[in-house]
């Protein structure tokens, strides 16, 4: 409570300074890089540094108070009209998207992209991949988003050229078994999962803290209740579970104990790789991982009890419809969308902004020499 006053009378005092500067520093002419304010990033994210050369970095406080953003930095947005702001997921302020609308202040939203690295980004891994939208964050059933809008309405019947690049990326991940995270052993289906009797069905659990079930589902579900609607479903299926890889590494917290899996239920207690997850399996139960997308990569039909960016297309079992989304598309249109289109990609070792193409590439070297370097 003492920081918090001594913060609040520390951004009071030197206030009308602030005032003052912005009032006065607009009408002169701009100097040196422009300002790229970052709220919510957290402090060990020092690559977007890598990622904006040619800007001003400021990184805010990720406790920052109400008013201190009014007291302090609205003014330190308009002391420059070049100002542009990036917030993390939702982590900024919520007054800080107000104010940058009503001061046409460009503002994105910053998220990890579809392909990211071979660590977790939650050990502080630089990431390969970023999205950036304008309107919300791409998990959010509940308001349009940029990756929505290049869905519903990018002509893909126009761009051969596109679909082609797309389904050749498709080939090149399902070659590779590159993920969004690509850090899990691998393993053999056939030694993972035994001989096939039945129908098999993989429910992905998810970190139930996660942004993506809070905003993508209209109330609140969990691994527990997915594992149940699975197995109510398919009484005479074999059922596996996979535990999310920052709970199976300590990372996250375990919400789900083995007990409530029941005997008929299989529980993955190794992180392995998404990809080799798949094989022999016939129905994917999701809650909003993409997990169930790079499904549908492979063909498997993949049940959705939220609405993550890759359900109400047509080509997934929906329980929570979306009607802003009443197009039918394509799985090669779908993927072209949400891992060409929307995403930026960037070496964090040449420093450089890639394609997708190069991204994969990069990404089957680094674990194939992590692989290398394991059987050593």
């Amino acid at each position: 409570m003492v920081v918090i006053i001594f913060r609040v009378l520390l951004v009071s005092v030197f206030a009308p300074y602030q005032l003052v500067m912005a009032l006065f520093a607009r009408k002169l002419p701009p100097k040196g890089k422009p300002p790229l304010f970052l709220f919510g990033f957290t402090p060990w994210k020092t690559f977007i540094h890598d990622w904006f050369p040619d800007r001003r970095i400021i990184f805010t406080s990720t406790k920052m108070l109400p008013v201190e953003f009014n007291l302090h930095w609205k003014w330190r947005l308009l002391r420059d009209r070049r100002s542009e702001v990036l917030t993390w997921q939702y982590q900024g302020l919520p007054i800080v998207k107000k104010f940058c609308r009503e001061r046409d202040i460009p503002f994105q939203y910053v998220e990890d992209g579809f392909v990211r690295s071979i660590k977790l980004g939650a050990l502080h891994a630089p990431p390969m991949s970023l999205t950036f939208d304008r309107q919300d964050m791409y998990f959010n059933a509940e308001a349009p988003t940029d990756l929505e809008n290049i869905l519903s309405s990018y002509n893909f019947e126009a761009d051969a050229a596109l679909i082609e690049r797309s389904r050749a990326c498709i080939a090149r991940l399902l070659h590779t078994g590159i993920s969004k995270y690509n850090s899990g052993a691998a393993v053999d289906a056939t030694d993972l999962y035994g001989p096939k009797r039945s129908k098999r069905i993989l429910v992905i659990g998810q970190v139930e803290r996660d942004a993506s079930i809070a905003y993508g589902c209209r109330q609140p579900y969990t691994n527990s209740q997915l594992l149940k609607l699975a197995r109510d479903e398919n009484p005479a299926a074999e059922i596996i579970y996979k535990p999310h890889p920052e709970v199976l590494k300590g990372i996250a917290p375990n919400t789900f104990s083995i007990d409530e899996a029941g005997a008929s239920t299989r529980v993955l207690e190794k992180d392995i790789s998404l990809a080799d997850s798949f094989p022999t399996i016939d129905h994917v139960y999701t809650i909003t991982s993409l997990s169930g997308f790079e499904a549908l990569l492979r063909g498997l039909k993949v049940t959705t009890v939220g609405c993550p960016f890759y359900s109400g297309w047509g080509l997934t079992d929906d329980r929570q419809p979306n009607p802003r989304r009443n197009r039918r598309l394509t799985i090669e249109q779908l993927f072209a969308g949400a891992y060409i289109l929307y995403p930026r990609y960037f070496d964090p070792d040449t420093k450089r902004y890639i394609q997708l193409e190069e991204a994969l590439d990069i990404l089957a070297l680094k674990r194939e020499q992590l692989c290398n370097t394991y059987s050593d």
